[in-house]
């Protein structure tokens, strides 16, 4: 399904707009030096955007582990659905702090729960480290879904681009364990896959492919990009059949926009229940950046929707 209105270009040609210039290649430059053992800008980026935003009426948030958040509805009178989210940031920065606005969200529009996660970040910890977190993450969320009010049979995980593939990765890890998938243009493989997105929305379009290729090699040191816990795409098909339902919803001028839904074409041929749905002319960013708010809005409307109707 692709979702088309004026709206979705306008509104991420002004938020394209107002990002300094320097931006992307300042951030590539941060990875590279850390990468040779310098963090030190690195963890500038990181405090940039560690900011906790309010949370809105009728959501609650606790902390029932010290890298884990849980969001919770104010009011709730049965077992709710639970998604294990996995924030973006090429898996080198970002933050539990940094999808609160769209778990909140989430939250707010009733009949869901949220868990975020804060997993450990490359190059310090390469996979599989934060992948190691994320799946340790879903087992603690099954074995306390009961205590929290969850419903363990309807517990999903989902993340947005580094956190997508995260979730995908998590679920090829505990095979049949999870309910569906949530993913927001997700990295499928950790390269330079050349592909028409790839070259056409390179530069300029919230993610740089000097960027993303900075954040991939971080994340492999010492590994193979081709693994299919690190390039899902390249997962065997075997191992594909065995994932949830999935939820995938890409970004039109985004250079991962080809992976996602080529992954999506690719679940589909293996029998695997998708719901692929692009949203024509948004841009990288829109589920945890500020700027792209008709596209965030509907996203949150069409996550929520896909979770409930598990019930």
């Amino acid at each position: 399904m692709i979702l088309s209105d004026d709206i979705f270009t306008h509104e991420a040609d002004a938020f394209i707009g107002h990002m300094p210039p320097s931006l992307q290649s300042h951030q590539a430059e941060a990875v590279a030096r850390a990468i040779d053992g310098d963090s030190y800008l690195l963890n500038m980026v990181r405090s940039s955007r560690n900011t906790q935003p309010q949370l809105p009426d009728g959501v609650v948030a606790s902390s029932p582990a010290p890298n884990l958040r849980l969001y919770t509805p104010v009011s709730r009178s049965r077992q709710l659905p639970l998604l294990v989210y996995f924030h973006g940031g090429g898996w080198t920065f970002g933050s539990i702090n940094s999808c609160s606005a769209f778990c909140a969200a989430l939250v707010a529009r009733g009949d869901v729960m949220v868990l975020a996660v804060d997993y450990r970040l490359a190059p310090e910890n390469p996979y599989p480290a934060g992948l190691d977190d994320c799946v340790d993450a879903i087992e603690f969320a099954r074995k306390h879904a009961l205590d929290w009010g969850a419903d363990p049979l309807r517990i999903s995980a989902g993340g947005d681009s580094s956190g997508g593939n995260l979730a995908i990765a998590s679920s090829l890890r505990l095979p049949d364990a999870l309910s569906s998938l949530v993913l927001f243009y997700p990295v499928t493989k950790a390269f330079a896959d050349g592909s028409q997105s790839w070259n056409a929305y390179g530069k300029g379009y919230g993610l740089d492919a000097r960027l993303m290729e900075e954040f991939n090699r971080a994340y492999t040191i010492d590994a193979n990009a081709l693994h299919p816990l690190i390039s899902p795409a390249c997962a065997p098909f075997a191992a594909l059949t065995h994932l949830p339902p999935v939820l995938l919803i890409g970004a039109g001028r985004d250079i991962l926009c080809q992976q996602g839904t080529d992954f999506a074409a690719l679940l589909g041929s293996l029998g695997v229940e998708v719901e692929h749905i692009m949203i024509q002319g948004a841009v990288h960013l829109f589920i945890t950046v500020d700027g792209q708010p008709t596209a965030r809005r509907q996203s949150v409307d069409i996550a929520h929707r896909w979770l409930s109707r598990k019930q």
